[in-house]
């Protein structure tokens, strides 16, 4: 898929020998790692074709290191999204994991070399960190899908939204969500919120469910931006 191809195509210009990609029932004999760049389902499946002496790592975020059993394990997960084999992923975080000291360093060592932040995340807070990134990459673009939808109504297009979501996103990450927040709801300004919500049951009532949580949940950040001492 296109994150082995990027991986293998990436770690080699980094230096690294690569054998690869392989396909399905690879042994990975002869190789001092092998790699598992496969849905989350097949991981267990690849990783019991590997013949016993490489490290075996997996590329998910969201499966533990048991799928790799019984051989030595780590997983490097790119907080990134891969859209194509010639991504660049210098400057992402990298989430590791390891069964061992020695797969733990190959997984930091993997990251760095490609110019990516590792961060070591704990088997049990595996799930909470996946989430988190879905939060932050999938359901965003829903959230803009949303936009988009309701501003289709009002002859507003993607472009003219853009730069809206690049300076929002900017503000949040050098000043934090409290800080960033702006707009009716941080203001208390319920007159400008009962319109919005009329205007959205009417152009787009598949989004008024959205709508209100999204609300009730930037009620809650405002009310905890006005607890932050000045």
């Amino acid at each position: 898929g296109r994150v082995g191809h990027a991986l293998s195509a990436a770690l080699g210009r980094t230096g690294y020998q690569i054998v690869g990609p392989l396909g399905r029932g690879a042994d990975g004999l002869g190789a001092d790692v092998a790699l598992l760049c496969v849905p989350d389902a097949e991981i267990a499946r690849a990783a019991s074709c590997i013949a016993p002496g490489p490290i075996v790592g997996h590329c998910s975020g969201a499966t533990g290191l048991d799928a790799l059993a019984p051989h030595e394990g780590f997983s490097l997960h790119p907080l990134m999204t891969v859209t194509s084999e010639g991504a660049e992923f210098a400057g992402a975080g990298a989430a590791i994991a390891g069964t061992t000291p020695r797969s733990l360093a190959l997984a930091a060592e993997l990251a760095q070399a490609l110019g990516m932040r590792p961060v070591q995340i704990d088997e049990q807070d595996r799930a909470a960190y996946h989430a988190a990134a879905s939060i932050a990459s999938n359901f965003l673009i829903t959230l803009e899908a949303a936009a988009e939808r309701l501003g289709a109504t009002a002859g507003l297009g993607r472009e003219q939204l853009v730069p809206l979501v690049r300076a929002t996103v900017e503000n949040w990450a050098r000043l934090g969500p409290e800080r960033a927040l702006t707009g009716p709801v941080a203001r208390g300004d319920e007159a400008t919120i009962a319109r919005q919500r009329a205007a959205v049951s009417d152009a787009a009532p598949e989004l008024v469910e959205l709508f209100d949580a999204l609300v009730t949940a930037t009620r809650s950040l405002s009310c905890a931006r006005e607890a932050q001492p000045a």
